[in-house]
């Protein structure tokens, strides 16, 4: 008893005189697109219920009133938004302006943030610990970009401390609407938007293929109704430091030479610019260039060929650039889209592209094929060398409106894209699904990507775009990784995979497989939790996912994968009845799981929505040859 008493109190003295070891602090929350340089400045930000905004008069309303509500969400219960000068007596200031306002690089330097000299357009430092947060841009899009910043740095107990200094390394990153099939309605055209300044991409182009008075009526003016809404969408793609390009695509009937279609060009340009449009692409794709659309043309140019179709071609787009796009203030370079818009090999074609074109008309390129299972660096130097100028890239995924995606969403990470390909292009934007929420996932991954590519990993941004849709809740983040691996294969033009199906599934049945010849028993028992997970992850996702558009999106997928699921769980316990010994019951389940899967496969895709429709695809060729194979595992 002495002796205990001994020990007790000499353990007591210990721990008396020994100092206290502080406890290291949480990491910084993962942040997307990934900076430049991030790194642990001190302590974290307390946010009190009073803070302030101070801002530069150049700071414009909707990065005011983000950084509003970032602060609200940081527990902040009153938030006042002051002009630089301005007394303040808020517990709590953040200082956000110019980056070389003097006030401004004072405080970041103060708080140990190093910013250099020149930062690149779009570029912004950031300097948050103890009690203070500093903003600074190179522009007002850097401004806004530290505030969506911030916002990552938001945990429940305030702000994390971090210093950031950061720029994106593409100058256009974003998406094109040119798919075939329904056009995305207004509302999601506005939820795409503001997911755009959430994730730092700053194009969007509107060239939906079934819009009329994008193609085949482009000569007409648009109707009252839809220029209103058009004009709703310039506002908010500027509200969230967006370019809004407007693409008209005239190449199915224009008459190159006839100054009545260029009076109706230019007069359908102008009514967008009156709206607001300062980009604007005349895209010269999917078209035959081997006829003309009227005599004038083939008294002016030739009989048709590639020669003949780029010159007019290029006498079109550069009166456009030097007539319209250079006479117009705020007017950004256009862009087009060539007819041989899917390879590097030299043409007569891109031969008068490449030697005619204005210097300053932006060229889109798809990649080396029209859905690529790869773009490198060594393509992409192809593809400026053959255009005469760095290419802007129109990336085919997660586009599904070609017959080998029918019945499938496509959401595999957005991969295959060499690192270094920022120093070869002008941007990237991908063509994304009829299904617009669904094409989050891959859009997450561009931003990442089009932004630091040097630094990307595909799977850490699949990863952030699960939890993203999911609002931070883990349960529902790990249930869209599931069911995002069950919708995994991405094919090419011609049906050949370039990302697998069901990897994450494939392993794991791979290893049951394995240690089935002499585990049986343990083989079912590390399978069924993940069988388990499937089936659950239609729910959990329905019921708690942040964005409720992507469960309608997903619905068909969502309803099979039901079916698929139980028949999972369903053929696990069938195994585990053979194994007792019940070999009724193993063939009860199986007849089971069978009717299971045949429901699944009748669930079609919505009819509408998606072309081509067809039934839909969940886990094809990985969960369903499981399920039939199941039945002879002895």
């Amino acid at each position: 008893m002495f002796r205990s008493a001994l020990v007790l109190a000499t353990a007591a003295l210990l721990a008396t005189a020994a100092p206290a070891v502080a406890a290291p602090p949480d990491p910084l929350p993962p942040l997307t697109p990934q900076p430049q340089q991030i790194s642990r400045l001190g302590p974290d930000v307390r946010v009190p219920g009073e803070a302030a905004v101070v801002a530069d008069r150049q700071v414009d309303r909707p990065t005011r009133d983000l950084l509003v509500r970032v602060l609200r969400s940081a527990g902040a219960r009153d938030v006042e938004v002051v002009e630089a000068g301005a007394p303040v007596s808020a517990p709590l200031v953040v200082r956000v302006g110019d980056v070389r306002d003097d006030d401004v690089a004072r405080g970041l330097r103060e708080a140990g943030v190093d910013v250099p000299a020149e930062l690149p357009a779009e570029g912004y430092a950031l300097a948050a610990t103890g009690d203070r947060v500093v903003l600074g841009g190179a522009d007002p899009d850097g401004v806004y970009y530290s505030a969506q910043t911030l916002r990552q740095l938001v945990r429940h107990r305030g702000i994390a401390g971090a210093g950031v200094v950061d720029h994106p390394l593409m100058p256009l990153r974003g998406a094109i609407e040119g798919f075939y099939g329904s056009p995305w309605t207004h509302a999601e055209r506005l939820d795409q938007l503001a997911f755009y300044g959430d994730v730092k991409l700053n194009t969007y182009v509107y060239a939906p293929k079934d819009d009329p008075y994008h193609r085949e009526k482009w000569r007409e003016p648009y109707p009252a109704d839809e220029l209103a809404e058009l004009q709703d969408l310039v506002e908010a793609a500027t509200a969230h430091h967006v370019r809004f390009t407007f693409a008209l695509s005239p190449g199915l009937s224009i008459c190159y030479s006839d100054e009545q279609d260029w009076k109706a060009l230019i007069g359908k340009l102008q009514s967008l610019y009156d709206l607001g449009v300062r980009a604007f692409s005349l895209p010269l794709d999917d078209i035959d260039y081997t006829r003309w659309n009227c005599a004038g043309d083939q008294a002016k140019y030739g009989a048709p060929s590639q020669a003949a179709a780029g010159r007019a071609q290029v006498d079109l787009l550069n009166r456009v650039q030097r007539e319209f796009i250079a006479t117009h203030d705020g007017a950004r370079p256009l862009q087009t889209v060539p007819t041989e818009y899917s390879d590097t090999a030299d043409s007569p074609y891109k031969r008068t592209i490449r030697e005619q074109l204005d210097p300053a008309v932006v060229v889109m390129w798809t990649g080396v094929g029209v859905v690529p299972p790869e773009i490198t660096v060594p393509q992409a130097e192809d593809a400026a060398a053959v255009w005469g100028r760095k290419v802007f890239v129109w990336d085919n995924y997660p586009v599904n409106d070609f017959n080998a995606s029918a019945g499938r969403l496509l959401l595999a990470p957005y991969a295959e894209r060499q690192p270094g390909l920022h120093a070869q292009l002008d941007g990237i934007v991908l063509n994304p699904m009829n299904q617009a929420s669904a094409s989050k996932v891959a859009e997450f991954g561009a931003a990442d990507f089009a932004w630091n590519d040097t630094a990307y990993d595909a799977d850490r941004a699949w990863h952030r775009a699960a939890a993203y849709l999911a609002g931070g809740g883990r349960r529902t983040a790990e249930a869209l990784l599931a069911f995002f691996d069950l919708e995994h294969l991405a094919p090419t033009g011609d049906g050949t995979p370039w990302q697998p199906q069901a990897p994450e599934l494939a392993r794991r049945l791979a290893d049951f497989h394995q240690r089935w010849q002499h585990d049986r028993a343990g083989a079912l028992a590390d399978l069924r939790p993940y069988a388990e997970l499937v089936a659950a992850a239609p729910e959990r996702i329905r019921h708690g996912v942040a964005d409720p558009a992507f469960a309608a999106d997903a619905a068909p997928w969502l309803d099979a994968t039901d079916l698929w699921g139980a028949a999972f769980v369903t053929t696990v316990d069938a195994l585990k009845s053979r194994v007792d010994g019940d070999e009724q019951a193993a063939q009860r389940g199986f007849d089971r799981a069978a009717d299971l899967a045949k429901r699944a496969g009748d669930i079609h895709t919505i009819p509408g929505e998606t072309r081509p429709q067809g039934p839909v695809e969940v886990g094809d060729g990985v969960l369903d040859s499981f399920l039939a194979e199941a039945r002879d595992l002895r």
